[in-house]
């Protein structure tokens, strides 16, 4: 009877351990991605309107791409990185390495996209040049684009940054104002509409896109249109970043019928980067 006993308490105790280990290894252990059927996050506008372009070649195979729009640069990572979303596609390599770096987010690079040469817009002067002390120019308050602006301002010869500074600066790493503009950092998406308050103000594409507003018939001063540094990509959860449906999903993106859509839609203001 005690040997009996002994037997059964053993017999419990290594279920108990292998249930242990057992839980152990599964949650190590990634969930791939669904093969048919994923969520993408995007913001509003240009990266709306490629996504469901490349979702519409996904479909004849069978695969359902969900676009969900966003009209922020901060929550579709947040998503990504929380497993609301399978992957987004809207922003820069720069702005992403920043974000994981800032946050600790687990997401990152899949694979180039698309470049949104940056532009500055005006409603009452047709050149940076004809800007009068105390002027207000608006740039995007979130780390990498204000950067961008910024560079782009200090090329124009607005202004001077401090030697050195890095994708993180703000208005505050200027060390050079001869006309004592006046910087007014907004929320990337409300720029637009703040415009007409504004002397002038730098403009990321995909919003300037959602006023009405093209580099080649509107900006008074952007980025190169070609080869452009500041590309776009599609992120991933570290974790899938192996997975086969991530590999479709770059099939599509990069395909000459997206390429083709790109460059009909856009006429240079959106240019591809693959």
């Amino acid at each position: 009877m005690k040997k009996l006993c002994k037997g059964i308490l053993l017999g419990v105790a290594a279920l108990a351990v292998s249930g242990v280990l057992t839980g152990c290894g599964s949650k190590s252990e990634a969930k791939p991605l669904d093969e048919k059927k994923v969520t993408i996050g995007v913001t509003s506008g240009p990266h709306q309107e490629i996504l469901e372009e490349v979702a519409k070649q996904a479909k004849k195979d069978g695969i359902e791409i969900k676009v969900k729009s966003f009209d922020d640069y901060n929550t579709p990572n947040t998503a990504l990185n929380d497993g609301d979303l399978d992957g987004n596609s809207y922003q820069t390599f720069s702005f992403l390495e920043q974000q994981v770096k800032d946050k600790d987010y687990k997401i990152e690079t899949a694979f180039k996209t698309v470049a949104f040469p940056l532009g500055v817009y005006s409603k009452k002067v047709s050149d940076l040049g004809k800007l009068q002390k105390g002027d207000k120019v608006g740039v995007p308050n979130d780390p990498t684009n204000e950067y961008r602006a910024l560079k782009l301002l200090e090329e124009a010869g607005v202004l001077k940054l401090k030697d050195g500074v890095e994708v993180k600066a703000t208005k505050n790493d200027i060390a050079e104002n001869p006309k004592d503009i006046e910087i007014v950092e907004l929320e990337a998406s409300q720029i637009p509409s703040q415009l007409g308050e504004l002397t002038a103000a730098a403009i990321n594409t995909n919003f300037a896109f959602g006023a009405g507003l093209t580099i080649n018939d509107d900006a008074i001063y952007h980025e190169p249109l070609e080869d452009n540094p500041n590309y776009n990509v599609f992120a991933i959860r570290t974790e899938n970043k192996d997975d086969k449906i991530v590999k479709e999903l770059k099939k599509y993106y990069q395909s000459d019928e997206t390429k083709k859509f790109i460059e009909d839609k856009f006429k240079g203001s959106v240019v591809p980067a693959f």
